[in-house]
This record gives structure tokens, C-alpha cells and sequence, in this order.
């Protein structure tokens, strides 16, 4: 077995795999668990409604076929019934929405924030409804980044959000005198993340955006525990050290089974606005490499740009203006973070159906 085969692979590959029932592949399903992969050899459970049922032997031969298709030698695929649960807490919190997508970083200052928020800014020039939730309770800036001209407000006892350049957006900014620091623990940042979720208008919504704090902590847990997240996009600059780093943030959603959507090189170049000499400040290509010995797709490059630091301080997202080169690189971005979640999400025909 190639040494770049990963669990992430694994899992897409199952995801070629729909239930012909329930018009949806088997990893949206929440029906592949606990997938390891060892020397030449991946294992994995599947969660079936019953297991005696003849269609589950199918799914296991189905399962087999598309991952020996890697080059496994041995694939180990369990069988375990589908644990009771209650309620979907995300169908209660925001039963409208039809993506989550976490934006993270092993480490701050690698311009997480700035990426979500233009990020969400692209996809709603190009159509969609969006909402950006920044869940970095301890250093709120989505409001700066966005503008801020608008103020959240009451309505019918929720809160309706304001909204900049067609996002909706929330954030601790709004509620925190200017240079409070938050100082909580656990508990109160998961009531955060539940109020920020089920008592906020957010409507009918294709993509709801959330800035996580840098790093693994509190915030990150409470919310893969309270609703099933579409995907995690990992900010990283080329440096070394960054990369290590998010590795780290990696491993923790990989545990969490949310899917890694794809890495995005932030501060990848700088071209001199003078001369047009580029220059590799912090290296170059090194979230690319990372993608692709780890096995995730590489969803582009950011550069260095004076632009960027400019506007993002005045509330203007570059991407409002897709003319222009940092304006063109998020939606570039944007697009193929689209197109991963659409290919997982099943609206991409995969090819064996499961009946």
C-alpha cells in the first residue's frame, strides 16, 4: 500500500458509495466509523440499521471492493447496529441550514479570520445564502473585518443578526465592551456556541461559516458535540512551524470525524506592487506539500498583500472585488471548497449505488 493513503482517502473512496434508499453516500450517512489504517491493511466499522439485513452484506462487499481499489492488501470491515439517539440537536439549533463549515488553525496569526470572512463573502457574491459565525470568543474580529455598521438586535426574542455585504454574522464583538478580555471556562463557552447556534435568526442558510479559535481547545469540542459539522478548512501559512501546527488541529478533527475539507496556504508570496519582484517571506508551497503527503485536497493560495491588510482593516473584504488578484484568489478558493463539499455531500453522482 502507498505510504500517502490515509483515513481521509479512505473515506473518499466510501463515499462512491449511496444508499439508493436514502439518497445519500454512506460517510454523509454517519454510517462509517473508526477507520484505521495500518501496513497495507485498513479497517473500519459500519453502522447499519440491521445487521441481518441482506442489504448490509451488500454495503460490506461494496466497502471492500472500493478501498482494496487503493492497493490494500487487507481490509477489515465490522459491523455494528446504529445507536439509539434522540432528537438531532443540529435539526433543533439550525434546522435550515444546510452546511457547516468550520475554519481553523493549529496557531493565531496565520489570518484565519480574514480567510472565513472573505471566504463567506465569495460564496454569497456567487449566490448563495451565508451566514458567518465567529466563535473566537477570546479575540472577536469578524465585526472589524467586516464593517461593523450594523448592530445586532431583538426580534420576537431571538437575535437578528446584521448583515455585511449579503453575510449574516454574529459575534462576541458585538456584546464585549471595546478591550474587555474573556476569561471563561468551559461551560460558558459551550452556552456560547448553543446561543450562537439556536438563538440567532439565521434563516434559510447554504453555508454557515465558523471562525474557531486558534488552536484545540474548549470551543472546537463544544461544537463538534453540538451539531454534525460538514467539514473543517485548516488556515496555515508555509512556515514550518505553522504546519506542524495545524497538524494538530487536523488530528483533533479527524478524531472528532469531521471531515477536512482541504488546506489553505495564507501568506503564500508577496509581489512587490513597484517592481513586480515576488519574494517567499515565510517559504512557499509548504501547505501544498502537507495536503498532499497527508492526503487532503489543497484549496490555494493567499498572498502577502498590502491590499488585504488594508482593507480588512477599513471592513472591506478583498472579495467584494473579484477583479483583482487577492479578490480572485478567495473565490478561487471558495470554489473548490464548493466542489469538495458537494462532491462529499452526494450531489456529485458517485458511481455504485447501493439498493
Amino acid at each position: 500500500m502507498s505510504e500517502r493513503i490515509t483515513p481521509q482517502d479512505v473515506l473518499r473512496a466510501l463515499g462512491a458509495l449511496r444508499d439508493a434508499e436514502r439518497q445519500q453516500d454512506i460517510v454523509a450517512l454517519g454510517m462509517v466509523k473508526d477507520v484505521e489504517v495500518g501496513d497495507n491493511r485498513v479497517s473500519l466499522t459500519l453502522q447499519v440499521p440491521n445487521p441481518q439485513a441482506a442489504a448490509t452484506e451488500r454495503w460490506v462487499r461494496a466497502a471492500r471492493q472500493v478501498i482494496q481499489q487503493l492497493g490494500v492488501a487487507e481490509v477489515q470491515v465490522g459491523v455494528a447496529p446504529l445507536a439509539a439517539s434522540g432528537p438531532n440537536p443540529q435539526a433543533a439549533l439550525i434546522p435550515q441550514v444546510k452546511y457547516t463549515i468550520a475554519v481553523a488553525s493549529g496557531k493565531g496569526g496565520v489570518g484565519k479570520s480574514t480567510v472565513a470572512a472573505n471566504l463567506a463573502v465569495a460564496l454569497a457574491l456567487a449566490g448563495n445564502k451565508v451566514g458567518l459565525m465567529d466563535a473566537d470568543v477570546y479575540g472577536p474580529s469578524i465585526p472589524t473585518l467586516m464593517g461593523g455598521r450594523q448592530e445586532p438586535r431583538v426580534v420576537e426574542g431571538k437575535i437578528e443578526p446584521p448583515v455585511e455585504f449579503g453575510v449574516k454574522m454574529i459575534s462576541m464583538g458585538y456584546f464585549l465592551p471595546k478591550n474587555d478580555a474573556v476569561i471563561w471556562r468551559g461551560p460558558m463557552l459551550h452556552k456560547t456556541v448553543r446561543q450562537f447556534l439556536g438563538d440567532v435568526r439565521w434563516g434559510e442558510l447554504d453555508f454557515l461559516m465558523m471562525d474557531l479559535p486558534p488552536g484545540t481547545g474548549d470551543i472546537q469540542l463544544s461544537l463538534c458535540q453540538t451539531v454534525a459539522l460538514t467539514g473543517a478548512v485548516i488556515v496555515s501559512t508555509p512556515q514550518d512551524l505553522a504546519l506542524n501546527v495545524a497538524s494538530k488541529a487536523i488530528g483533533m478533527f479527524q478524531k472528532l470525524n469531521v471531515p477536512i475539507l482541504g488546506l489553505v496556504e495564507n501568506m503564500s508570496y508577496y509581489v512587490c506592487p513597484g517592481c513586480g519582484r515576488r519574494d517567499d517571506i515565510f517559504g512557499h508551497g509548504g501547505a501544498r506539500q502537507a495536503a498532499e503527503k497527508l492526503g487532503f485536497p489543497f484549496l490555494g493560495e493567499i498572498p502577502l498583500d498590502v491590499q488585504i491588510r488594508a482593507e480588512s482593516d477599513g471592513g472591506r473584504p478583498v472579495a467584494v472585488d473579484r477583479t483583482t488578484a487577492c479578490g480572485r484568489a478567495f473565490h478561487d478558493v471558495a470554489a473548490k471548497m464548493v466542489a469538495e463539499v458537494r462532491a462529499r455531500s452526494g450531489e456529485v453522482k458517485p458511481e455504485i449505488l447501493i439498493e
